[in-house]
Parts: C-alpha cells; sequence; structure tokens
C-alpha cells in the first residue's frame, strides 16, 4: 500500500515510496525518471533555440500524441529537475503552452503505471534501522489492502503553545497514555509518564512514536494544531522532531492562500485529520468541533464546551490537578480512536486511495482522482491533456427542479433514478475522449448539447463508471459499507469535476450533455407518469413525485409505485434502442410512499417552492416524518422555530386543530418560558474584518462578544470564522455568552414563529395572525 511519495534530491530525479506490507515497513527509491512536458510541435524549433540560448539541458522528442485540436506535440525531457523548471519558466515568459506541466514526477510514475495504492516490486533490499529500503526498483499496481497500524494523539497547551501534556491511544498498539510535565505524582485510572521539562516531553514523544511505530497518526485539527504546534515547540526548544521512520523531520508546506492551514509530510507516515477525513466521506455537521461531533454520532463528548472555561480549566489542572488533565487530554485520543471506529473512515481512505490512487491525508480531491485514472487511458490513446480553461470556464446549467404544485396531499410516491448522471454518462458515452473523437464525424457520434456530440466506441469514462457500479453492487452484497460509500462518492463526483473550471477536462459540452440530458429525461418521465392517469407534483434533479388521487391502500400504492417503475425502464429500453441504438443504463426505482404529504408554497407567494417539503411515512415499524427544505433541518433557525414546526405538521398529517397549540406557544413565549429555545447558531464564513458592507446579525454578536473578550483579556474566539450563539435582544443581536439586554420576543413571534405558521396553516383553513390577534391585543 503506498503510503508517501517524494521527488527531487539535490536536483536529480529521484522518486521515494514507502509502503505498509505484510513484513513491515519498506522504503522504495526510484532512480532515472525524466521529467516530462509537451508543447505543440510548430512551437518546437522556436522552444529549442530559446533553451540552447539559455543554457538549458534538455531533449525535444516529436512523439506520435496530439492535443485535442488533433496539433502533433514535442516532449520535453530533461535529467535534472532544476533543469526541467528552467525550461518551463522559459517557454512559459516565451509565451508558449506547456502541456502537462503541472504532473509533479512521482505523481506521473505512478499514474502512467495505473498504480492506484496497493503495488507489487522488485529491487534491491537493504536493512535499515526499523524498515527495509529497495533500490533500483520497478512497480506495477496489485490488489493489496494493508491492516494499518493507527495512533491517536492529542497535545493540551498553554494559549502560547507552550506544552503542557501529550496523549497517545490505540487499541492497535496497545497503548492508553499521558506524556506529562511535572514532578510524579500518584494517578488512579490514567498512565502518566512524567517529564522534567517541556524539552524532555519532546524526547519523550519522538521515542515513543519511534518503539510505537505507527503507520497513520490521527487526531482532530492534527495537521493544523497539534502537529503544528509540536513543531513549533521543537524548533524553539532546539530538539530535532525526528518522527519520520527514517528519523527525519516532518515537512509542512502552506496552504495556497492561506498560511494558517497547511500539509504535513512525515516520512513513512500519514497524518490524517479527522475533520478533512469525515468531510471526504461527505458527513455534515451543523459543526465539526470534536464536542459536537462526538455528542452526534457517540453520545458523549467533552465536559466543558465554552473554549475560555476549558482554557481556564486545563491552566487550572495543569497546576493543581494533573491527573484531571491527563484524563481529560487521553479522553481527546479516545473520542477520535471511536469516532474513525464508528465511522470506519480509515477503511473508507484505504478504499478510495485503492479506487484513486489518491493519498490516505487527501481532503477532496475529485479532480486528482479523475486525472489519475483517466490520463494514462488518455495517453495511450494517443493524445496529451488540455490545460484548466484560462478563463475559469463558463457556468453548465443545473439540475432539473420542476415547478411544484403546493398542496396538502394523501399517498405521494417519490421514484428516484438511481445515479442518474452517471447513468447518463455510461448510456449516452458523455466523455472527454468521445467528444474530441465525435466531433470529427458528428453525423456518425451520439448528439449531446450545446453542440457536443459523443463518438460511439472511442471513450474511457462510460467504462470507468461501468467497472465501479458493478464494484459498487457487489459491495452492497457483501455490507461492504466503506466501499461503496467510497464508490459512490467517486462515481458521483464525475459530473462536478467535467464542469469544473478546475479540471482540465472541463468542457461545458460535457457537463451541459449531462445535466441538459438529466432535463430531458425527467421532463419524459413526467409525461409517460401522467399518461397512465396519474398527477407528477413535483420533480427535482432525479426524484418525480407522483399523487395517487382518491382512496388507495398501502399496499396498493406501493404496488402502482413498482409498476410505475418497472413501465418507465422499459419505455427507456426501447425507446434509446430505436431512436438512439443505444443500450439503457437509466433505471428507476420505487423509493418511498408518503401517506400524507406538503409541498408548501414560496412565502409571500401562491406559487409552489422548490426543494421544501414534509411528509409522513407510515410502515410497520411505525410513523416517520421526513423534511427537506425546511426549518426543522436548517441550522440558522432556532429550536423554538423548529419544535413548532414538528408539532404543527404532527397535528396537520392526522387531521388535528393546530389552533390552540399556535396560542399555547406564542402565550409561552412571551411569558420567558421558551427562552431557552430562542437562541440563534449561526457559522461566521468569512474573518470578521472582511464584513463590511452588509453586516448581518450573527456578525453584530460575534463583533460585540470579541470586544467583550478583549477587555476581559479572554482569547478572541471569532475573528476568523466559527459558530456564534446569540439572542435577539432589544438593542439587537447580543451574544449568547455576554447578553444582558431583555429579549426581544415580538421579534421571535414574527421571525420564527409566524414565518413557520404562515407555510403550513392555509393548508387548515387558518391564519396566525387571527388566531393571535386576541392575545397580543391584551398586552
Amino acid at each position: 500500500m503506498l503510503t508517501r511519495a517524494s521527488s527531487d534530491h539535490a536536483g536529480n530525479p529521484h522518486i521515494e515510496f514507502w509502503l505498509a506490507t505484510d513484513n513491515g515497513p519498506v522504503r522504495l527509491m526510484v532512480d532515472g525518471e525524466q521529467p516530462i512536458f509537451f508543447i505543440d510541435q510548430s512551437a518546437g524549433a522556436q522552444a529549442a533555440a530559446l533553451l540552447k540560448h539559455e543554457g538549458v539541458a534538455v531533449e525535444l522528442k516529436p512523439l506520435s500524441l496530439s492535443t485535442f485540436q488533433h496539433q502533433s506535440v514535442v516532449g520535453i525531457y530533461s535529467t535534472n529537475i532544476n533543469h526541467n523548471r528552467r525550461a518551463q519558466r522559459v517557454l512559459g515568459q516565451a509565451g508558449i503552452e506547456l502541456l502537462e506541466a503541472d504532473i509533479r514526477l512521482h505523481n506521473r510514475y505512478l499514474i502512467e503505471r495505473f498504480i492506484c495504492g496497493g503495488v507489487e516490486y522488485i529491487g534491491s533490499p537493504v536493512a535499515r534501522n526499523g524498515f527495509t529500503e529497495l533500490r533500483q526498483c520497478r512497480l506495477k499496481p496489485a490488489d493489496y489492502k494493508p491492516s494499518l497500524r493507527a495512533l491517536s494523539l492529542d497535545i493540551e497547551c498553554d494559549l502560547d503553545g507552550e506544552l503542557f501534556s501529550v496523549g497517545l491511544y490505540s487499541a492497535d498498539l496497545s497503548v492508553a497514555e499521558v506524556l506529562m510535565i511535572g514532578s510524579p505524582q500518584p494517578c488512579e485510572g490514567t498512565r502518566i509518564e512524567w517529564c522534567s521539562s517541556e524539552r524532555v516531553l519532546l524526547q519523550q514523544l519522538i521515542n515513543r512514536i519511534e518503539q510505537l511505530d505507527p503507520d497513520v497518526v490521527i487526531g482532530w485539527s492534527l495537521v493544523d494544531f497539534d502537529l503544528r504546534i509540536l513543531m513549533k515547540r521543537a524548533e524553539k526548544l532546539r530538539v530535532p522532531f525526528t518522527i519520520g521512520r527514517d528519523k527525519s523531520q516532518p515537512h509542512w508546506r502552506d496552504a495556497p492562500r492561506d498560511s494558517s492551514r497547511g500539509f504535513m509530510d512525515i516520512p513513512g507516515r500519514v497524518a490524517i485529520d479527522g475533520i478533512s477525513g469525515l468531510k471526504s466521506a461527505t458527513y455534515q455537521f451543523d459543526s465539526f468541533s470534536l464536542e459536537s461531533v462526538s455528542q452526534q454520532l457517540l453520545g458523549r463528548g467533552k465536559q466543558v464546551e465554552d473554549v475560555d472555561d476549558r482554557m481556564a480549566e486545563i491552566r487550572h489542572n495543569f497546576h493543581h490537578d494533573k491527573p484531571a488533565l491527563a484524563a481529560y487530554n487521553l479522553e481527546d485520543c479516545r473520542l477520535v480512536w471511536d469516532i474513525f471506529e464508528y465511522t470506519q473512515l480509515l477503511d473508507f481512505l484505504l478504499l478510495r486511495s485503492q479506487l484513486t490512487g489518491l493519498e490516505l491525508d487527501r481532503s477532496g480531491g475529485s479532480v486528482a482522482a479523475f486525472t489519475n485514472l483517466y490520463l494514462p487511458k488518455l495517453h495511450r490513446a494517443g493524445y496529451v491533456a488540455p490545460n484548466l480553461p484560462p478563463d475559469g470556464g463558463l457556468v453548465s446549467p443545473g439540475g432539473y427542479v420542476m415547478d411544484s404544485r403546493p398542496g396538502l396531499y394523501r399517498n405521494v410516491l417519490v421514484l428516484d433514478y438511481k445515479s442518474l448522471y452517471p447513468s447518463i454518462i455510461r448510456t449516452f458515452k458523455v466523455d472527454p475522449l468521445g467528444l474530441v473523437e465525435g466531433l470529427k464525424q458528428p453525423d456518425k457520434a451520439i448528439e449531446g448539447f450545446r453542440g457536443g456530440c459523443f463518438d460511439r466506441n472511442k471513450h474511457f469514462l462510460p467504462d470507468i463508471i461501468t467497472g465501479l457500479w458493478q464494484q459498487r453492487d457487489q459491495a452492497k452484497k457483501d455490507d461492504d459499507q466503506p466501499r461503496s460509500q467510497a464508490i459512490k462518492i467517486l462515481m458521483n463526483s464525475f459530473y462536478g469535476v467535467l464542469g469544473s473550471g478546475g479540471c482540465r477536462f472541463y468542457d461545458t459540452r460535457l457537463a451541459s450533455s449531462i445535466t441538459l440530458r438529466g432535463h430531458q429525461i425527467m421532463q419524459a418521465t413526467a409525461g409517460w407518469i401522467e399518461e397512465q392517469g396519474y398527477q407528477v407534483i413535483y420533480g427535482d434533479t432525479d426524484s418525480t413525485f407522483v399523487w395517487l388521487d382518491g382512496e388507495v391502500t398501502a399496499s396498493r400504492a406501493k404496488e402502482i409505485g413498482a409498476e410505475l417503475a418497472a413501465m418507465i425502464n422499459e419505455r427507456w429500453q426501447q425507446e434509446l434502442k430505436d431512436r438512439h441504438q443505444l443500450e439503457s443504463y437509466l433505471e428507476i426505482e420505487f423509493e418511498t410512499h408518503f401517506s400524507r404529504f406538503l409541498m408548501p408554497t414560496i412565502r409571500g407567494s401562491e406559487a409552489g417552492s422548490k426543494k421544501r417539503y414534509a411528509g409522513l411515512i407510515e410502515n410497520a415499524d411505525g410513523e416517520r416524518m421526513v423534511f427537506k427544505g425546511l426549518e426543522t433541518v436548517r441550522t440558522d433557525w432556532t429550536e423554538l422555530a423548529k419544535r413548532f414546526q414538528v408539532r404543527l405538521f404532527e397535528l396537520l398529517f392526522h387531521d388535528g386543530d393546530p389552533s390552540q397549540l399556535v396560542r399555547q406557544t406564542v402565550d409561552e413565549t412571551l411569558a420567558g418560558r421558551c427562552d431557552d429555545l430562542l437562541v440563534y447558531r449561526k457559522r461566521l464564513r468569512r474573518k470578521l474584518v472582511d464584513y463590511q458592507r452588509n453586516v448581518p446579525p450573527h456578525v453584530r454578536a460575534a463583533r460585540l462578544a470579541d470586544q467583550r473578550n478583549a477587555e476581559l483579556g479572554r482569547s478572541l474566539r471569532y475573528q476568523s470564522k466559527g459558530v456564534i450563539s446569540y439572542l435577539m435582544t432589544t438593542n439587537g443581536p447580543e451574544p449568547l455568552e455576554y447578553a444582558s439586554s431583555p429579549i426581544d420576543y415580538q421579534h421571535y413571534i414574527d421571525r420564527q414563529l409566524k414565518p413557520v405558521a404562515d407555510a403550513i396553516l392555509p393548508f387548515a383553513g387558518l391564519d396566525f395572525d387571527q388566531l393571535i390577534s386576541a392575545q397580543l391585543g391584551l398586552l
């Protein structure tokens, strides 16, 4: 399993790979690879003259490859990394377009060999301390999944970064301990290694990592906080932070345009941050704090949530109750470990690497994954890849969203297309190479949109998706959730990649031929359903909502759903065969039967809303309400509004009278009995100083909070993003921790209760203002 690669050494091409194997860690050394990039053959003579004049030692070779514009190319090879960079600079300054110049040497080595994750290798072995090294290596792809040993690490420190302790936990390595600065003292329940100074703590940590020898180090904000602080403290105290497998130090790289974030390369090990990993696996939380995520996933977390109170407690315990601090430190390590276990996050990242070649610690990476899979196939077809669009690309059409028919319904079916966009790519052969080849003979190609057309035989992406689809079906049969999720994310990312100006294969004809085909499919689907005598009340990207007017039993509703799905699938098979001579991979499934369903109107309008609805599902296990786009699933609405909305829907779906609930909720709000439900929680998407013209309430509250924090000598919590909790008072928004003015109850009635009620009550023949007018008149 490939864990890390780096490139040059002293200017000479040199690639280093670290592997986890059944026989322990292995370092592979590959020499003699030549950096390469391409230019149009028509610029070859000019390039040769320029490089000769500048004394750049490179070799120009005409190749049997061409650009997407069918122009032959010249490959520019060098035997030295520095010469390669000079050649790029000289030619770039002369206005000569460089192709694939941004692909790093070690990435190209793997890509061209179709190596994704697993690898077989041969070479000359040399025994090293703690690992095996092989030189003069040759590699090829292999199907191999390692058993990686992980170590959870968490530090506790002062605001200036001065270390108090480091916690280490691993079920793999049978370790649960804390390295703590201080004199030995009795401690029950937590193993503490006492260190006489910060310097000794750092050295002891280095020794423990060497002894435990983990493949993976995990943590929460691990790279940007814990490891970065450890590196800075080690540098300040002049302690070589040699935690690499070869006793080398980690290397920090700033993230582009944000020096507060970065990447950490630890030779022979991988540092995986839990936040980035969960985001890569498409997890979403109101807050990604360790407290919030652990509470939602594990049902337990920290005892103190407020940052300043927590810092004060950490300081106090360090000076007066070190065993308590050690227990707190170790619990953070356990929480991270248990989150990784609960979500099977490491398994997911391993499978993603096996599928795409992405490093385990890579966040996002959809474009890189697509490039890894597509580029070697493209080269073997005789083409080099284009560069990024210079203008960032044109905006492509979005998914289909039908005008809804607002109303309160009984018996609504939802039919969903299974992976609609990947199915369109497979069926209609949407593909970068297919577009290039299809444009050569458009009369024989499959017609796309916005001038696109696709070759029926020369393409790669449809086959890539077919292979992934088959793997996902097998993963589902095997109940292998991490693999199934990894494949689903990868397949669904292909449309976004092709429509992104950050991808070298971007072309508006590609993305439009997917989304606009989706529009066409959804419109045809609605028409066929209505031909059967049913009404389609809404459609959204890949889902169609069908109303079964009249009295229908639950079992009959499900039968109708299955019949409609079978009819539509059969229709597509015949339609595409007859009209386009294509095999259909489109598959619609009967997904849900709502016994009651509400499609609201747009606020202040009689038109139906989009992407907002609620429904009631009844089955043998009981009832379940589903909300989409409504206040109960939005993070910027108060708990008061959410609970009010849920209760209103419960009454509405069971034919109850909401009048008493409305009056009671307003009465309790005005009486101050709902104060704990009035807190707004909203994320700051930018730095506070960046809010200039429009200053929304949560920003005003954050500024007041940090103003007060500064006065009290506390940390400024909200200067660089974060989540602010606040109340609306008679003096405007005030941060929850410093709120002192009376609560503006009328604000909550007008801005929280009324909008919720106005979206629901009209369907029960009621009006919010009329229901509460008598109460307000008594005030």
